[in-house]
């Protein structure tokens, strides 16, 4: 007799719809086999099912059984075809005799028939619905993230006995009820901008950077308050938007970095990577292509302390995310697009030793030092960064000062608004922060008066600015009078931007 079963196979961020067919043959030795391009989880998934079964109190049927994933020509890896093939099974061998070929089914079975959670439950809800099927069956521990889905039925189970019993109508299961994204909460952060002492202009950068999603690039002695600073980044950033949380949720749901405590994800994601990561850890890619950090970052923030310390072939690799905002990962088997929207913190010193220019200590940095340091950091990647800050040792009397600065909510209030203002301007046009604005809507939307105009022409002739600098000074103009609540980029706001670009330009 021969069952069909639907389920789905994650490709990148995107899920691919698979029929698991099941064929138990009336003559043959008895025998499990798996064809259709599985990988070892797949291939190992038969000694799971069949003590699954047995220990569900069903009979495995000892017959020659056949297991066919297609269409055939595709890779199939994961655990997630245990339970539909176990389903497949028991309907050939007449164990369920209603059909569920309106359902899509995903998840992982034990040895004694229990459900496990599975990466990338979102993707497959998302499938479910692409293709127009009625519901979905996943395990109870990923009931939250795929009920996140509208006008899809969820149901999730505990054990595989569970959803037998369900299917042949002895127990009723109701439907998973709709997981909010935006459920009220409480966000609290470890860094607050009103505990951080002096770095006035530092703050007023990184409230911009907040507002447009710019590319913020911090240079400094030791001790100034340069990773201070970013850690305190998030705590002044919005809110996602319920089209932001689902991609992030996604990501982290396929890559297998959503934890069950929280299987939505609501705040953004801030990734701080050590410089001996390794190029696969940060961009992405490996035997089994996975997301790296950069894209791991996505809608949030890359951090990336002592710049000049990560290997250049890394650094490189940058470029194209920054400017793309995607990251493609080409292998042999194929190749993978993975999002790489993210807002890059960097931090470095100005010298090895980190006292280049310092009042109070001497630099101890040979000149050829100095030299091969700053070679680290290419002049395109630093082309690519809209704000360039000087972070200056604190002052002591700013330092033992004992009232508090602007608190992070109050700023987050300001930047909220920008970014409202933004999301208006951009409806309909794939986008949600000026730093994504691409050069015909940058026409479109920052018009400069004749004063702005011709202090923009001075700037790019005495500063020798290149064509991208040029439009990254438009666009992080355009998010100071968003800041400003100017509905045209003024001469002031062209100034205020022209400051953040690299001093050696000038």
């Amino acid at each position: 007799m021969l069952a069909k079963v639907i389920s789905g196979v994650n490709q990148g961020l995107e899920a691919i719809p698979i029929t698991v067919e099941v064929d138990i043959a009336a003559q043959g030795l008895p025998s499990l086999t798996i064809v259709g391009l599985a990988d070892r989880a797949v291939e190992e998934s038969k000694e799971r099912v069949r003590s699954a079964i047995k220990n569900s109190g069903a009979d495995f049927p000892p017959r020659r059984i056949t297991i066919n994933l297609a269409p055939a020509d595709l890779p199939k890896e994961g655990p997630s075809f245990d339970l539909p093939i176990a389903l497949g099974v028991l309907m050939a061998s007449g164990q369920i005799e209603k059909k569920i070929s309106d359902i899509l089914v995903v998840g992982e079975l034990s040895l004694d028939g229990s459900l496990s959670p599975t990466h990338g439950i979102l993707s497959f809800a998302l499938l479910a619905k692409k293709i127009g099927l009625a519901a979905i069956f996943v395990p109870k521990a990923n009931a939250e993230e795929a009920a996140v889905v509208d006008g899809l039925e969820v149901y999730a189970f505990e054990s595989l006995e569970q959803v037998v019993k369900h299917i042949n109508g002895l127990v009723t299961i109701s439907p998973q009820p709709t997981t909010d994204v935006f459920v009220e909460m409480e966000q609290s952060y470890e860094y607050d901008f009103k505990d951080i002492k002096g770095q006035q202009q530092a703050k007023r950068a990184l409230e911009i950077a907040a507002a447009g999603g710019h590319n913020v690039l911090l240079k400094g002695p030791p001790g100034a308050g340069k990773t201070l600073l970013a850690r305190s980044f998030p705590s002044i950033l919005p809110q996602m938007t319920k089209e932001e949380a689902l991609e992030v949720t996604k990501l982290y749901s396929v890559s297998g970095n959503l934890s069950q405590q929280t299987p939505i994800m609501r705040k953004r994601p801030f990734r701080s990577p050590h410089h001996t990561a390794s190029y696969v850890g940060i961009v992405g890619g490996g035997n089994t292509i996975r997301p790296g950090e950069i894209s791991l970052a996505h809608r949030g923030v890359l951090f990336l302390d002592e710049l000049p310390e990560f290997p250049r072939q890394v650094l490189e690799a940058l470029r194209q995310p920054l400017e793309d905002k995607v990251v493609t990962i080409s292998r042999a088997v194929g190749s993978l697009t993975f999002p790489s929207q993210f807002i890059l913190l960097a931090a470095y010193n100005p010298c090895p030793c980190g006292f280049l220019g310092s009042p109070n200590k001497r630099c101890v940095c040979l000149p050829g030092q100095i030299a091969r340091y700053k070679k680290k950091i290419s002049g395109p990647l630093i082309d690519r960064i809209d704000i360039h800050l000087e972070v200056p040792p604190v002052e002591i009397e700013k330092l033992t000062n004992q009232e508090e600065g602007e608190s992070s909510l109050a700023i987050r209030k300001r930047v909220e608004k920008a970014r409202q203002t933004q999301l208006q301007r951009f409806a309909g046009k794939g986008i949600l922060t000026n730093s994504e604005m691409n050069n015909q809507l940058i026409k479109q939307f920052v018009q400069l008066d004749e004063e702005a105009l011709n202090l923009l022409k001075l700037a790019v002739s005495r500063m020798n600015l290149s064509a991208r600098s040029y439009h990254r000074i438009l666009k992080l103009a355009r998010t100071i009078a968003d800041l400003a609540d100017s509905k045209q980029v003024l001469s002031d706001h062209i100034a205020e931007s022209l400051t953040y670009r690299p001093h050696d330009e000038v």
